[in-house]
């Protein structure tokens, strides 16, 4: 209660004008949640920088959430995970004809971003649900299929950071890490679970996991098969769904499970290293996530002195009506009015 109280004090303070929302003259979509992590944002904001980059020009804005740097910074090819944080730089990689900044302060940061790129038509916001300083155009709420915030509870009892109602916020809600297709039924029932207005557009993704590579070297690529050890090094919030991707398809798991966000220290990669050793078998890889590999690269000389090979497994979103979610999309573009 105190802690949603003072979530509540927050808001009211936007609500009544106490404190300035500021809107801009181009199209802002913010891309969040209401809880703390795991419904896969940035995959969803990789599938519509992927789907949107040759139709307008764009740009992504993110907090850069626990890095050790503050203020204004474009995020670059060269930069390590500790500058910028570890999603952006993700982001900068797979997509490096594409600005990509950090600013705590996103009405700070869409500024500098538009004064460095005048030709940016459409900024995306990472992870901005909760900040009231930038009034967005859109608002895209992500909900994990596992874990609805209709079923959840504030922090710290649960994982929510806001109130359930937060989400008459969204114009779209899209319901994540979906198992299975819905049907009309189906559909209906979750519209009804979160409560969503009429007026308030629903879609259901589920994520697609492709072939590891190397993250040093990105052409070296394997196959899982039952003969394949593998040494899974995560720290994100749902290891969970890649874990049970993994298990069917190997011969042996080995978890070196961390927080979300996890900054690994040499004394951590040394026993990665060791358990490496220790096994001993041709077949045997070290595999992380894709933003886990953002940290992980900062340990490479480590890793090649010792000939480990470390590998990413990718991760995509996959819209079950893609191409309606993307003309929505396009069609509010097409709508807006500076």
């Amino acid at each position: 209660m105190l802690y949603g109280i003072g979530v509540s004090i927050y808001q009211s303070f936007f609500i009544t004008g106490i404190s300035k929302s500021v809107s801009f003259n181009l199209p802002v979509i913010s891309i969040g949640n209401l809880s703390v992590g795991g419904t896969g944002k940035s995959p969803h904001i990789e599938f519509m920088i992927r789907s949107l980059k040759d139709y307008i020009h764009l740009g992504v804005l993110s907090r850069g959430y626990r890095r050790n740097t503050t203020g204004h910074i474009f995020v670059e090819l060269n930069h390590d995970a500790r500058k910028v944080g570890d999603e952006p730089l993700q982001i900068k990689m797979k997509f490096p004809d594409i600005p990509v900044a950090v600013n705590k302060n996103r009405s700070i940061g869409i500024p500098r971003l538009l004064k460095s790129f005048p030709n940016t038509q459409l900024i995306l916001l990472d992870d901005a649900y909760q900040h009231w300083e930038v009034k967005p155009y859109l608002h895209v709420l992500l909900t994990e299929y596992a874990h609805p915030y209709c079923d959840d509870y504030l922090l710290p009892s649960g994982r929510l950071r806001e109130w359930r109602f937060g989400s008459s916020r969204a114009k779209i809600v899209i319901v994540t890490k979906c198992p299975m297709a819905p049907d009309e039924r189906d559909e209906t029932i979750w519209r009804e679970k979160l409560r969503l207005k009429p007026s308030q557009d629903l879609f259901f993704s589920s994520i697609i996991y492709g072939k590891p590579y190397n993250i040093f070297n990105p052409s070296d690529t394997f196959i899982f098969n039952d003969t394949t050890h593998i040494i899974l090094v995560s720290a994100i919030a749902q290891s969970s769904y890649l874990r049970d991707h993994l298990t069917p398809q190997i011969g042996t798991l080995t978890e070196f499970d961390y927080e979300d966000h996890h900054y690994f220290t040499e004394q951590e990669i040394n026993l990665i290293i060791a358990r490496f050793k220790q096994i001993n078998h041709y077949n045997t890889y070290v595999l992380t996530t894709e933003k886990d590999a953002t940290r992980l690269m900062m340990f490479r000389e480590l890793f090649e002195k010792n000939d480990v090979p470390v590998y990413a497994i990718p991760i995509e979103v996959s819209f079950f009506k893609s191409e309606q979610f993307i003309r929505l999309i396009k069609d509010y573009l097409l709508e807006f009015k500076s």
